[in-house]
């Protein structure tokens, strides 16, 4: 087989857990592959990262089992680029720390395969400054070793020299060695490390699920015992643990521990995600409305109808950013001119609305400070005239009581429906296993519609009584109608946002007593 009939494999390190610490090269790659082989300590949210239709193989490697020995991985991912595929070794960490890289980089190399190997963020240092240990600080240590923690007492040679690890000053840190953790801190002090020398380990470092457990060399294997610490851990050995005390940050974020819901559409999830993840909780994202341009007769002719009588509205309304933003797409791709509206004026509902008009240079006359429809109407109840013709585009959900309560003025409403919600499953199957396992905390609802569309997406996976299921997840609304939509679902709502905007909406489940975190 000739060469150029060959793909490529990139050797990607993933990075510690925290899915945006993955480098902007391994994302690349990552985006570009056509198979994807990825084992636990990798994040699973940077698989959405992949192009559609990408294969993805999940090889195991946990403690007590290999779903595929590391000679078959090697196997596998020369086959894969023998198959002439773009492959993604995604590896937790950084690939050539304990990441066994070299050795998939030999068979590679002995195929004829063209690789790359990515570096990535290595748990080793990641791990313990998210837990607010630095693995070095001038007034302590200005080295530190990595060593790996998976030998156990009963070999009959150790590749690790304690005598030398025992008489350095710098930062001691082991890599898989949870489970021998008492052979590690004896073997230290056997070779006159002092028994008072601090150590932390790291469980699952900078995952929402991290939690961290100090002690000294005396006690430390006696603690891990007693609070069943399990692996995978990071443990540092060294003054520079006793720093914690004062910098530890992660997990004094507000919603360190939260793993929390995204039911907004995709196009909109970012800011509510991003919030999220910046006040230390994980956003798990399932977007179950998906946000297309109005189909069917009825949206065509709706459609018709304003474009023949774009001169003679006397107001445009708009009731959400999204109708701004489908309605003006909708005029410049069909070359509509805006100016055929100058005699409109233009109101707004909330300030997410009038920001969409504000950057296509439109300044609203009349701006509601709520999102509700009965704020923008009493700002325009003195100002609608009977006979006046309006034109409101909106969703194909949107409530009627702004239509209604124009037309009892006397106003000539056309209710122009640019965009409908659709309901969506994608990643559902993922979210449907985390409700069951109890591993979601909070769900957010920022519409009435993702109420709705979370419950019949959950019913379409197979889940018969979704309302059952989410008796045990607290619920945050982002308003009054929202929470209604919830509460007459059957939904016990925790949290209401005091504004319509997703700033609030986090502001109320952070700073609530009772928010809960992971055990």
């Amino acid at each position: 087989m000739e060469r150029r009939n060959k793909g490529k494999v990139y050797l990607i390190g993933a990075g510690p857990g925290d899915p945006k610490l993955i480098t902007v090269r391994g994302l690349e790659a990552l985006g570009r592959a056509d198979a994807v082989v990825y084992d636990r300590l990798a994040n699973p949210r940077l698989l959405r990262h992949t192009k559609p239709g990408a294969e993805k193989i999940f090889v195991g490697k946990q403690p007590d089992k290999h779903m595929l020995k590391q000679e078959e991985i090697n196997r596998l991912l020369a086959d894969l680029a023998l198959a002439g595929k773009s492959v993604a070794r995604l590896k937790g960490g950084d690939p050539s720390v304990f990441g066994r890289a070299g050795e998939e980089a030999e068979m590679l190399a002995q195929c004829g395969i063209d690789f790359e190997i990515i570096p990535g963020v290595t748990s080793a240092i990641a791990a313990p400054i998210y837990a607010g240990i630095p693995v070095t600080h001038r007034d302590f240590t200005s080295s530190f070793s990595i060593v790996t923690g998976h030998e156990y007492p009963n070999k009959t040679y150790s590749s690790v020299n304690y005598e030398n690890l025992a008489g350095s000053s710098g930062t001691l840190i082991f890599l898989m060695g949870v489970a021998n953790i008492g052979n590690i801190a004896g073997e230290l002090m056997r070779w006159g490390k002092p028994p008072e020398t601090p150590v932390a380990l790291i469980r699952w470092g900078t995952w929402m699920e991290q939690r961290t457990l100090t002690g000294t060399l005396a006690d430390i294997a006696g603690k891990v015992r007693q609070a069943n610490f399990q692996s995978p851990a990071v443990i540092i050995v060294g003054e520079v643990v006793r720093l914690r005390e004062k910098i530890a940050w992660f997990e004094k974020k507000p919603l360190f521990g939260c793993r929390i819901l995204v039911t907004r559409a995709r196009s909109q999830a970012s800011e509510l995600a991003d919030g999220i993840d910046e006040m230390g909780g994980e956003a798990v994202e399932f977007p179950v409305i998906r946000l297309r341009e109005a189909e069917g007769e009825e949206a065509a002719r709706q459609w018709r109808q304003a474009v023949e009588e774009l001169e003679q509205y006397r107001w445009l309304l708009f009731t959400s950013a999204n109708g701004v933003e489908f309605f003006f797409r909708r005029l410049r791709e069909e070359g509509l001119d805006i100016r055929r509206l100058a005699g409109a004026k233009v109101a707004s509902v909330g300030p997410k609305t009038s920001e969409a008009l504000r950057e296509r240079g439109i300044m609203p006359d009349l701006e509601a400070a709520t999102s509700q429809q009965e704020g923008l109407f009493a700002e325009l109840r003195p100002h609608v005239r009977s006979g006046d013709k309006v034109l409101l585009p909106t969703s194909s959900l949107a409530r009627e009581n702004l239509f209604r309560l124009l037309e009892e003025l006397g106003a000539v409403v056309n209710r122009l429906t640019v965009y409908e919600n659709v309901p969506s499953t994608e990643y559902g199957e993922e979210v449907l296993e985390l409700l069951r396992e109890g591993a979601i905390h909070i769900v957010t609802f920022t519409s009435s519609s993702t109420v709705t569309n979370l419950l019949q997406s959950l019913r379409e996976l197979g889940e018969k009584d979704p309302v059952r299921l989410l008796r045990g997840v607290r619920v945050a609304c982002i308003g009054p109608v929202t929470r209604k939509t919830a509460e007459e679902a059957g939904l016990a709502v925790h949290y209401t946002a005091e504004r319509p905007a997703v700033a609030s909406l986090l502001e109320a489940i952070a700073s609530a007593s009772d928010a809960p975190a992971a055990d």
